[in-house]
């Protein structure tokens, strides 16, 4: 259930204090400037498997993070702030966005940072563990301080994504939260290797946002054994000699990246600390192995231990 906070029962005089404790207590520590006092500020947030999703709706202010801050907590965990109405500027890591309707950023709470509204504004703010990422803190620095449009491209195919998610999340059960969630990270991950340069720059944007699209497909059914080339290039009306022609400039193929991607997901709910470990043949099933001994084999030859080895060393760490 969606939780709603709101400083509009409030007094003027008492809503900057009410807000900043809402702030934060919602987000992460922050230091939190009004720059009028009494204008009405709500926060909206709905839980989807590891992502908080916060609706901020509030008058001009600015907010900040520094050291004294970051010792507090919060370090974990970066945000993507999809922005719907208002400007902003955000500072971090040396670089300044200036952020319109229509466009989204990305900020580490582990370093400083700096975001000022100088309007009304209306964001939508997902938070998200940069744990399930798999990516570095320095790989992070790749989309931080960045603007990003919400209307093509990897950031479109992002950005669109997510809004969906942020609108359906109240009426999706616990299990397919976690699934939709999982893909939102996938697809973060994908935004963050292309701003480092891993993706092939020669690509047209063209190629590149197909390619966006087809692996958030495949993302989307990795579960299904029955994922082929020839099924993906049918759903994208496209040849398969086009589809393996996208993967190569990249320097793999389909297969190899689902192959990869499907070992990942088994790795990380092998690493899981629930009380009770999941079985192994389980695992493999839930993403697409049909058979349990080429899955161990695979696993084998991708983490060097085999399936129990690794959730035996996970749980024990």
């Amino acid at each position: 259930m969606p939780v709603a906070l709101s400083t509009l029962p409030l007094s003027p005089a008492e809503r900057a204090e009410y807000w900043h404790s809402l702030v934060s207590g919602t987000f992460i520590p922050l230091d939190v400037m009004l720059h009028d006092e009494s204008s009405v500020g709500t926060i909206t947030t709905e839980r989807l498997g590891p992502l908080q999703i916060s609706v901020v709706e509030a008058g001009p202010q600015t907010v900040s993070r520094h050291g004294h801050l970051i010792s507090r907590g919060g370090g974990e965990f970066m945000t993507v702030t999809l922005q719907q109405r208002g400007t902003a500027r955000l500072s971090q890591d040396g670089r300044e966005a200036l952020v319109q309707p229509g466009t989204f950023t990305c900020s580490d709470a582990g370093r400083p940072y700096r975001r000022e509204q100088p309007d009304d504004f209306r964001f939508t703010a997902i938070r998200v563990p940069k744990q399930v990422l798999g990516v570095s803190d320095a790989d992070l620095r790749a989309i931080t301080g960045t603007v990003f449009s919400s209307r093509s491209g990897t950031s479109g195919l992002v950005a669109g994504y997510l809004e969906r998610l942020a609108e359906q999340a109240a009426g999706v059960d616990p299990y397919t939260g976690r699934q939709l969630a999982m893909t939102a990270t996938d697809l973060l991950t994908v935004l963050v290797r292309e701003r480092q340069g891993e993706l092939n720059p020669h690509v047209s944007e063209t190629a590149r946002g197909m390619l966006a699209r087809v692996k958030e497909y495949i993302l989307r059914h990795l579960p299904d054994p029955g994922l082929s080339p020839e099924r993906i290039a049918c759903a994208h009306h496209m040849s398969v000699r086009y589809l393996h022609k996208l993967f190569q400039s990249e320097g793999t193929t389909v297969g190899r990246w689902i192959h990869r991607e499907r070992l990942e997901r088994c790795r990380r709910d092998l690493s899981g600390q629930s009380r009770t470990a999941p079985a192994v043949s389980a695992v493999a099933q839930r993403w697409g192995f049909v058979s349990p001994s080429h899955f161990s084999r695979a696993f084998r030859a991708a983490y060097g231990m085999t399936p129990r080895e690794w959730q035996s060393s996970a749980r024990h760490v």
